[in-house]
């Protein structure tokens, strides 16, 4: 089944076409049609000053599936609140979670009107399985918590996933509140994916990162892995930890993959 949209203040605005959007460039990067003319420039002059960032989209990504997949195959969960869902492309949360656990139920979070319009496609679910989206963000824990529950049961374990997220939210305590609040709201047995763009590992990285950041559109902060880390502080990690998303359990038998400046992790609730 499907649970309807829950309408928020974006359902009432219109996508801004005028700045770039860090949702709309990624869905490029990533090879999809739901971006405009100002995305495409933002991502192409990105790109020339750091190529490697098409690199890091498509292993962020595949990142998600394999930690998806570990968490429906080895750790039983059926339950999952991805928040920053972004636009649809492959390979999204309740897709993964449901071709291998029918019965999954996902709750979508996202503030942005363009996000909404796609609402549709993220609802798509499984006759035994749900799937509902929230107009809110991760600035509003309590509103998120909330309106996630006329989906999923808090008393089960529950997947919190943010993926490329808490880098916009610039300020790191109110980031670390943020995760706190949220995954203090989780049964035992539950779970925290995070990942996000690292600082220390590449200078390009961080170059292309600076100047898109001064370019006007919302800002995204690149942050140390200790700082990255320090997230799942009071969780219990799982191996290997936390570490550049392509060095993540990698796929067996694909070819040894290079340290990127995207580092990710998974984590248990005890």
């Amino acid at each position: 089944m499907s649970d309807p949209v829950t309408p928020g203040p974006a359902a009432h605005q219109k996508p801004d076409t005028s700045v770039p959007h860090s949702a709309r460039i990624w869905n490029y990067w990533l090879g999809g049609k739901d971006n405009y003319p100002v995305d495409e420039a933002a991502g192409d002059a990105y790109t020339a000053v750091f190529p490697g960032i098409v690199t890091i989209a498509r292993s962020s990504r595949a990142f998600l599936r394999r930690a998806i997949t570990y968490l429906v195959n080895e750790a039983g969960v059926r339950q999952f609140l991805d928040i920053g869902t972004g636009l649809p492309t492959a390979d999204n949360t309740h897709e993964v979670a449901q071709r291998l656990a029918p019965d999954a139920r996902i709750v979508y979070v996202d503030n942005d009107p363009m996000v909404l319009a796609h609402a549709r496609a993220l609802l798509y679910s499984t006759p035994q399985g749900a799937t509902a989206y929230i107009d809110s963000d991760a600035l509003d824990p309590d509103g998120v918590l909330t309106a996630a529950a006329r989906t999923l049961d808090f008393t089960r374990p529950v997947a919190l996933v943010l993926s490329n997220i808490l880098g916009h939210v610039t300020d790191y305590g109110q980031a670390r509140s943020v995760v706190t609040r949220l995954t203090d709201a989780l049964p035992s047995g539950s779970h925290l994916c995070v990942t996000d763009g690292s600082r220390g590992i590449d200078p390009a990285f961080e170059q292309a990162q600076d100047a898109y950041n001064e370019s006007g559109a919302a800002p995204y902060v690149l942050r140390t892995v200790d700082r990255i880390t320090a997230f799942f502080d009071g969780l219990e990690l799982v191996e290997p930890g936390v570490v550049p998303v392509s060095l993540w359990r990698p796929d067996a038998g694909s070819p040894t993959p290079e340290p990127i400046g995207e580092h990710g992790g998974l984590a248990r609730k005890p």
